[in-house]
């Protein structure tokens, strides 16, 4: 049963006896209205064969017991008429129930069987030799027998029905008992009928099931197999055989590693001693290289010099052919063979090799990288007006110059201050104006003349700040006489090839060996060297 109320939009309550036809797309509706419209309840049932409809009061419920006949032909109930047979209000047997809600229906307890009543006694036999009496037969409504003794023939019509009636009862009762065990027994076969139905078609599926079950076993069966010889093969095959090409090739690296070894304990042991140059040293020496020349030497290679009496004599490199010889070669770079980032007192007293042997002659003739030392630097250009040449070339075999007319370096004391003057040559004069690249505040940051000379551990730059990990020796890889931080810098890293850029360079600064006026900051020289001459009229 359906609420229609609550199902059909718009619908509206029926007043007391009203009846309405819904038309539907198979049948109508009959819907009645009477208490349970009190009672907020409105029900209406769908059935195939007719529709039944009608409240009444039972047990506070509603219950349908009105039936009509459904109409095949439905368009002449569309104009609001209703010229439908009506049937007699007559009770029905069963009643509805909810499947879902309500228990299945059963027999109740019956009362036994009627006792008390019935026939009566039969008439005793007549004895031998008694006289027979004659009877009258009963009344028959004339219809008698022939034979007087064989009774009554037939009853009469009344008694006939009485007797059918009094057994009309009884059956009527046992047919409307059997009625309903027939239904019942239906129902539960329809319900057997559908669980037998379902479970056929669950073991269906079950069966379907097993065998896709079956189906995938037998595939990865399949598969593990193929793995299974793969891995056999590979095993008892393959492994064994890269085995012994791996312990071969295990043995062949220690053999190597212990040559290496071997080499390496070889060299250590070479190394134990100091290396040294066996060259002969010409007998010819001076204060410097150009009293050297002078004083006949005319080949470019190493001599012993001695600036004071009272200083020892030292080894340096002289340059007798660049511009009329005599030049005293203090710093050379050439193969960044030597680490120029050391400290201050390397940096005082001279580090690196002055020369190594030409090849096929007994003289070093080859100048090696070095730094010559501040203090015989400061020595020598305090001696008297001195001249300084810086020379390079780059990667590509070009090569500039730097001439400074005046040249000075101060004592410790005063942290080996550089003066310079009078710049000529083609490199471009970065020691006196700075980088050319900048202009301004910047480009003044850039000179080089009247600095001191530092080292990582000794800040005497231009650059103040009280962060002391902020200090352009630190960051640009050599000792120099730095601004905030340079534009020239011949003691900074070596760097083959030239151009560099900044994720190469170890604080991403321009720390190679550097000429801003030439190449720029991001190009490192493949040579450069710094010579100093006495200042001499020239004819």
């Amino acid at each position: 049963m359906i609420n229609v109320a609550s199902t059909m939009p718009g619908y509206s309550w029926p007043k007391w006896g009203e009846e309405k036809h819904l038309k539907t797309r198979h049948f109508y509706i009959l819907i009645y209205t009477d208490w349970c419209q009190k009672m907020g309840v409105f029900f209406y049932t769908q059935v195939d064969s007719a529709v039944c409809n009608r409240c009444t009061y039972t047990s506070r419920s509603c219950h349908q017991s009105t039936c009509f006949k459904r109409e095949k032909n439905l368009s002449k109930y569309s104009n609001g008429q209703d010229d439908r047979p009506k049937v007699g209000l007559g009770a029905r047997g069963h009643r509805p129930y909810d499947k879902k809600k309500e228990e299945a229906p059963s027999l109740r307890p019956v009362p036994p069987p009627i006792s008390g009543g019935g026939y009566r006694a039969r008439p005793a036999t007549a004895t031998v030799g008694q006289k027979k009496v004659e009877r009258k037969p009963p009344d028959a409504d004339g219809c008698l027998h022939a034979d007087p003794d064989l009774g009554v023939l037939c009853p009469t019509g009344c008694k006939l029905q009485d007797t059918l009636v009094r057994q009309e009862r009884p059956i009527r009762k046992s047919i409307e008992d059997l009625r309903n065990t027939v239904d019942s027994v239906s129902r539960t076969s329809s319900s057997t009928f559908q669980y037998i139905t379902l479970l056929k078609n669950m073991w269906k599926g079950r069966q379907n099931q097993v065998q896709d079950n079956e189906n995938v076993v037998n595939e990865y069966s399949s598969h593990l197999e193929k793995h299974q010889l793969y891995i056999d093969e590979t095993v008892k095959n393959n492994i064994p055989t890269k085995l012994r090409v791996l312990r071969s090739i295990l043995e062949n690296l220690r053999s190597k590693i212990q040559k290496l070894e071997s080499d390496v304990s070889t060299q250590m042991e070479y190394c134990r001693t100091p290396c040294t140059v066996t060259c002969n040293i010409p007998v010819v020496s001076g204060k410097e290289c150009e009293e050297i020349i002078r004083n006949g030497g005319e080949t470019s290679e190493m001599y012993l010099i001695q600036p004071e009496d009272s200083s020892k004599p030292y080894r340096v490199y002289c340059d007798m052919k660049t511009e009329k010889g005599g030049w005293t070669v203090i710093q050379n770079r050439q193969d960044g063979s030597v680490d120029f980032g050391r400290k201050w007192d390397p940096y005082k007293q001279g580090f690196g090799n002055i020369a190594t042997n030409a090849e096929g002659k007994k003289y070093c003739g080859v100048p090696g990288e070095y730094w010559l030392g501040n203090d015989r630097i400061s020595q020598l250009t305090n001696m008297g007006p001195t001249k300084l040449l810086i020379e390079m070339e780059d990667w590509k075999g070009d090569k500039v110059t730097a001439l400074y007319e005046g040249f000075t370096v101060q004592n410790e004391a005063n942290k080996y201050q550089l003066s310079v003057s009078k710049y000529k040559g083609t490199a471009g004069n970065a020691l006196i104006e700075g980088a050319s690249q900048l202009v301004g505040e910047n480009r003044t940051m850039t000179i080089h003349n009247s600095m001191f000379f530092s080292t990582y551990d000794r800040d005497n730059d231009g650059w103040k700040t009280t962060d002391p990990r902020k200090q352009c020796s630190k960051e640009d890889g050599g000792g120099w006489w730095y601004n905030r931080c340079h534009a020239a810098n011949p003691n900074g890293r070596y760097y083959w090839g030239g151009a560099y850029t900044w994720d190469m360079a170890k604080h991403g600064t321009d720390d190679g060996v550097v000429w801003m006026n030439w190449q720029g900051s991001w190009y490192s020289m493949k040579k450069m060297s710094m010579k100093i001459r006495p200042y001499f009229p020239e004819q």
